[in-house]
């Protein structure tokens, strides 16, 4: 029997009773029901309930040369740069938490993760003037983690940032720019960070992947009550860009097949980097064994006033312009502009289905 059966039955025969989080109250949370912009109905009851999958809020570090003992080169990390000072966040320890409260270059921070919708988004935790610790609720909306803040115990959707039922209602949080890339991609970018540890205060299966198979292409979405467009695969994985003006998302097929491409999104000039050298977190039991799905880079083609073209050859990048080399992270590595950074823009690698529920008429290059 596939993996991803075995954990679907697995969990099914745990929490039989997966069913929408009836009206009138949420088990264990003290939140102001009065206040909402969606039906209860709306909630799924995942299973583990409040804090069952528990959220890190005072996270460890070690040095890269530590983490290499148990993180593979291949595996995905959320690689954070904020004010100077870049962090790596292992999807290893994430697929098992989903939360990890942090504070990084003065900024306090939720890194977060579904792995149902192969989410990896970080938000700022300040609202108003308030630093918010976020926690895992235990509920699913649209096959996507509800978090909710200990303050109000408001509950937030992790894949748009925005407060849906409590006190908060109505705010949003603001994200911030990050990568899924490989460790040794990390390691290249930044030789000097750091990387949240496996001292967690837990003991989890770290470095494998309790959803084995779960990103075959030929699966159906986890808990996902909705009916989503079919102008694409449902789990077929997009490059999400998300502009004040307009969203937009990049077919993966695309992506592999020209990892270069330059586009417009909101008005604003984009170029989408996508190079091999990163295992999914969602496909092997042991995820440095998964396939090469390769990483992703969103960025700003502006540098210094000039617009830089840039075109993939001989395995890879380079602009144009001047000839120089380029990263996966942005980062001219050799040529006449080496040591230059390109703005990292807001988006995300997202199974299709997640993207097109919560943005149902964008567009989805293919």
């Amino acid at each position: 029997m596939r993996p991803i059966l075995l954990f679907l039955i697995s969990v099914l025969f745990l929490f039989p009773a997966f069913e929408p989080v009836y009206s009138q109250k949420l088990p264990g949370f003290n939140t102001n029901l009065e206040k909402r912009s969606i039906d209860l109905d709306e909630l799924i009851d995942g299973g583990p309930g409040k804090d069952g999958i528990p959220s890190i809020d005072d996270p460890r570090f070690v040095s890269q040369e530590e983490a290499s003992v148990w993180l593979r080169d291949v595996e995905p990390v959320i690689s954070l740069e904020v004010n100077g000072e870049a962090m790596a966040y292992p999807i290893q320890i994430l697929m098992w938490h989903e939360i990890a409260n942090d504070e990084i270059g003065g900024i306090p921070v939720a890194v977060t993760f579904c792995p149902l919708c192969y989410s990896a988004i970080v938000f700022d935790r300040r609202l108003e003037g308030e630093v918010l610790e976020f926690g895992v609720s235990g509920m699913l909306r649209h096959s996507d983690m509800i978090m909710y803040d200990r303050t109000t115990e408001s509950l937030w959707q992790q894949f748009s940032g925005e407060a849906l039922v409590g006190d908060l209602t109505g705010d949003y949080l603001d994200i911030l720019p990050s990568q899924l890339i490989s460790f040794s991609q990390f390691r290249e970018a930044y030789p000097g960070a750091e990387v949240m540890s496996r001292e967690t205060g837990h003991r989890r299966n770290y470095g494998q992947n309790p959803y084995a198979g779960y990103d075959d292409i030929n699966n159906s979405p986890f808990l996902l009550k909705e009916k989503v467009s079919d102008k694409i695969s449902p789990m077929q994985k997009v490059v999400g860009v998300r502009t004040e003006k307009e969203v937009k998302g990049y077919s993966y097929r695309v992506t592999v097949g020209k990892r270069v491409l330059h586009d417009q999104v909101g008005g604003e000039p984009i170029v989408i980097f996508h190079l091999d050298g990163m295992a999914s977190a969602m496909d092997k039991r042991d995820i440095h064994r998964s396939r090469d799905d390769g990483a992703t880079g969103v960025f700003s083609p502006l540098l210094n006033g000039k617009t830089l073209e840039f075109k993939f050859r001989d395995g890879q990048i380079r602009d144009k312009n001047t000839g120089s080399t380029w990263s996966i992270t942005g980062r001219a590595t050799a040529g006449p502009l080496q040591g230059k950074q390109l703005e990292t823009k807001i988006y995300g690698d997202y199974f299709a289905f997640a993207w097109l529920v919560f943005y149902p008429d964008t567009e989805v290059v293919q």
